[in-house]
């Protein structure tokens, strides 16, 4: 019995591995039926994750021009700079706000004129987003003494990026464009751990410290100089199904008046509403509605000393 050379033995591992990819390849490149059932136009071209985020980046260039690309000089450079980035913004925009409207619509639709509607009708819509978003950072920067100055906020703080996904998410979901503000939020939601959903409704003047879990529901309506701290949840206490079983979308979220304080992991769940200028305090768990001008604390901790480790 004579044994196989390493060079037989490297061309038969070597046809073995390309006859695997082969076969693997075609496989995997096949249309499933379970494909086929959750994406009936499967050879339609789909919203780019990737696109989006060029997107996101476009916003943020033309509403704080000078932070994220280059410095801008006097302002016919700026009105050039913010012109150039606008008009890709809205190349981009109406690709993906097309590409979106044909995602829940049947395979012969022709979405061109609507998508350009909307998309001018976005951009129309981004001087109110700017507005919107300078005073979010006014906010933070008034809720925060560790914060030097205005340019820090835009630079550091993780509810910006969060806040200028959420505007222009909430923008789109406002026009019924689909898919794309839930895209966007995600995007967010996975750099920055701030989880909001685009249909929220949020008011001026909105901070969030720290930002770390914080998850804001669908149905929520936020009103003006409200702050967040790190970890609130604003959530559904529980949701109704309809004959199929299938949840049916109603308000379920809180409504939060204006100049409330939520702090660092309270819950509050259900369609609630929290009256203005409450402060609801730490690790607080809440179902029921507030009037306006209420302290919703701990009870006190009781102190149980123990000596090396007895009683515990």
């Amino acid at each position: 019995m004579t044994l196989p050379d390493n060079q037989d033995i490297h061309y038969t591992l070597l046809y073995m591995t390309n006859e695997i990819f082969q076969k693997n390849i075609r496989k995997l490149a096949e249309v499933s039926p379970e494909e086929q059932l959750l994406t009936p136009c499967n050879n339609r071209q789909l919203p780019s994750v990737a696109a989006l985020r060029t997107i996101i980046e476009l916003v943020k260039d033309i509403v704080f021009p000078g932070y994220f690309d280059e410095r801008l000089g006097d302002r016919n450079f700026r009105e050039y700079h913010v012109g150039v980035k606008l008009e890709r913004l809205s190349i981009m925009l109406r690709e993906q706000i097309a590409l979106a409207l044909l995602f829940e619509r049947d395979c012969q639709a022709t979405v061109e004129e609507e998508a350009q509607e909307i998309m001018l009708r976005f951009i129309d819509s981004l001087a109110e987003i700017k507005r919107l978003l300078f005073t979010d950072v006014q906010a933070i920067f008034n809720n925060d003494p560790a914060v030097r100055n205005y340019s820090e906020v835009i630079f550091c703080y993780p509810v910006v990026q969060t806040m200028v996904h959420y505007r222009v998410a909430h923008q789109l979901h406002v026009m019924q464009v689909p898919i794309l503000p839930r895209i966007l939020t995600e995007q967010a939601h996975s750099t920055t751990g701030i989880d909001i959903n685009p249909g929220a409704q949020i008011g001026e003047y909105f901070a969030i410290d720290h930002g770390t879990g914080v998850v804001i529901g669908e149905t929520c309506i936020i009103g003006h100089h409200v702050t967040l701290y790190q970890g609130v949840t604003l959530g559904a206490k529980n949701f109704l199904t309809d004959d199929n079983g299938k949840p049916v979308n109603i308000p379920r979220h809180p409504i939060i008046g204006n100049h409330v304080t939520v702090y660092a992991n309270s819950t509050i769940l259900g369609r609630v509403t929290i009256g203005d200028n409450t402060v609801i305090g730490g690790n607080i768990w809440l179902t029921h509605s507030v009037p306006p001008n209420s302290r919703i604390l701990q009870g006190k901790a009781v102190d149980a000393s123990f000596t090396q480790g007895l009683g515990i």
